[in-house]
């Protein structure tokens, strides 16, 4: 290499400069100013709804005709594995949109306490980050919630949409709660991970592949995310609150069926529980594991 020219990298980063990296962006995160990490929060939400949108959308159908007997004669409908793996792709966008375009994510924000653990951030900065930046989400998600029942979105498809909708947000709030904590563990772990894995990266599509299969295996698994609970669990409670009669007699149900779509099941039932479950996966199973690895030792800083 000549004098004075400096030196273009272009291979992958390894997983130690990778920790580095990460406890620097920890840093970064933690310092934005309150209204500069509300409003990224706030997109953060709305990105996510809008991934859990097209997994919704293109999971949704199918047509199942019945015998005589009760016995299914004829089904248009996917492989349940099939299904899951194109509503996993279909929600990788979600990720893509707050890693490329620049968001704060609660859940990927776990990863902050390696920064936290290097004592390079204080405890309050990294409680101050976890809860606007949770806040935040909270309202993107749920407005976006709000918007996609007033765009009468669930209604396509004869109703198909919102058909598939009420049933992913029934089956998220019939969950134990420690099954939930548990579901919310394997999840994050894998949002973790895929973050992590995006600190190797150097160019954007490095960034949408590390992100693609992660994310798709967790959707996939049926694993639980806060953040996209946010959106799919209260458009469920508005469909079966507000939807026309019209909607019903469509999808061939009623409302009564999906009698556990309440704000105290979505609450108490599935937000704290997969919350709870999600802190573990991000902080203990992924960033804190990574620390214990390639950053103990190497605490440098005073902040606490």
């Amino acid at each position: 290499m000549e004098p004075g020219i400096p030196e273009v990298k272009i291979d992958a980063l390894l997983p130690p400069e990778m920790a580095a990296k990460a406890e620097d962006v920890g840093v970064r995160k933690a310092q934005l100013a309150l209204p500069d990490m509300f409003a990224l929060a706030v997109l953060a939400g709305a990105f996510i709804a809008m991934g859990a949108v097209f997994a919704t959308t293109v999971t949704a159908g199918g047509i199942t005709l019945k015998g005589p007997d009760g016995a299914v004669a004829l089904t248009t409908a996917l492989p349940y594995g099939v299904s899951r793996l194109l509503a996993g792709v279909a929600f990788s966008l979600g990720l893509i949109l707050v890693v490329v375009g620049g968001a704060e994510l609660f859940t990927g924000n776990n990863l902050i306490v390696m920064a936290w653990t290097s004592r390079k951030v204080s405890t309050a900065a990294l409680l101050r980050s976890w809860a606007i930046v949770y806040a935040g989400n909270f309202v993107g998600a749920s407005a976006s919630a709000g918007l996609l029942f007033a765009s009468k979105q669930y209604q396509f498809s004869a109703g198909a949409v919102g058909l598939n909708a009420l049933r992913t947000a029934s089956a998220k709030v019939g969950y134990e709660f420690s099954q939930a904590v548990v579901l919310g563990i394997l999840g994050n772990a894998l949002v973790c991970m895929a973050v992590w894995l995006c600190y190797s990266a150097r160019s954007t599509g490095d960034k949408i592949l590390a992100i693609v299969l992660p994310i798709s295996a967790f959707v996939a698994a049926g694993f639980e995310h806060s953040i996209a609970n946010m959106y799919f669990i209260p458009l469920g409670v508005l469909i079966r609150d507000y939807a026309p009669p019209e909607f019903w007699k469509q999808v061939g149900e009623t409302p009564e069926k999906f009698a556990n779509l309440t704000w105290g099941n979505y609450f108490a039932g599935n937000l704290l529980p997969v919350t709870v479950g999600n802190l573990i996966g991000g902080v203990v199973m992924v960033g804190g594991l990574y620390w214990f690895v390639y950053l103990r030792g190497k605490a440098r800083g005073t902040a606490r």
